[in-house]
């Protein structure tokens, strides 16, 4: 007898939570909203390609300013799956989609996540050059909370 998946049967699909870095005075939080939407574009580190590949619509993502700032400051979500860059003909590199979701009430300083014992092991900190980080749903609520005030 065979184990049968429920997830798809039911086409239950489990949501994946990350965080995506941006340098505001490329792109900022304020830039994300006026648009409305936007592809995430120009990643060209194969983990963090790899991360876009398995990002799904409507997994959750952090908006971290990097450089400048330094901070969590807004809540994204995927609306469509990875599919080629258009900005360069090289088939390895792809985008998503993504629409913001709200800002934080405050922003999340860096700081404040290297302080927090719940974000001890947040990719954040242990691979800080990386520009598309999964998150646990813990480390993502736990940003979120802090994000409360």
């Amino acid at each position: 007898m065979g184990f049968k998946n429920p997830s798809s049967e039911f086409n239950i699909q489990f949501m994946n939570y990350w965080l995506v870095k941006s340098e505001p005075f490329k792109y900022s939080w304020d830039d994300f909203l006026k648009d409305g939407r936007t592809y995430w574009d120009g990643v060209r580190n194969y983990q963090a390609r790899n991360n876009l590949k398995v990002m799904r619509a409507g997994d959750k993502v952090l908006f971290y300013h990097s450089n400048e700032g330094l901070e969590v400051v807004g809540v994204a979500k995927v609306t469509k799956e990875a599919y080629q860059d258009p900005t360069t003909d090289d088939r390895r590199w792809v985008v998503v989609d993504l629409e913001p979701v709200g800002a934080l009430e405050r922003p999340v300083s860096l700081k404040e996540i290297k302080e927090d014992k719940r974000l001890g092991d947040v990719a954040l900190i242990k691979q800080s050059r990386l520009s598309v980080i999964p998150l646990t749903k813990g480390e993502f609520e736990a940003i979120l909370d802090l994000g409360r005030g």
